[in-house]
């Protein structure tokens, strides 16, 4: 099986969005739930990577950032950084799932 380099770069750009939160504001929180979800998904991707069927750490850590990011989009209204990390694992949560469905 093929690396799964776009689940790769989807959990580089949790924790690299939680260390920025940190650096620019701050935010402890922001910086472990980057780090969390980050390595949640990062080992999401192993796990896709190794049997295409395993998506579960990866459609969890997704699904989790998709429902939290997108309730503080409509909150703040702000595109950056809620309204485009929800995006990115709403396409995410869409990947795994076609992903599944295209191994059976």
């Amino acid at each position: 099986m093929a690396v799964d380099w776009i689940g790769f770069g989807y959990a580089a750009a949790i924790a690299f969005g939680g260390f920025m939160g940190y650096k620019r504001k701050g935010s402890v929180m922001s910086l472990m739930a980057g780090l969390v979800f980050g390595g949640l998904s990062a080992y999401g991707a192993y796990n896709v990577s190794n049997d295409s069927k395993d998506i579960k750490f990866s459609l969890f850590a997704a699904g989790v950032l998709s429902l939290v990011m997108g309730l503080r989009y409509k909150k703040s209204g702000k595109i950056m950084p809620a309204g485009i990390m929800s995006g990115l694992s709403l396409l995410m949560v869409f990947r795994l799932l076609l992903l599944f469905m295209a191994g059976l």
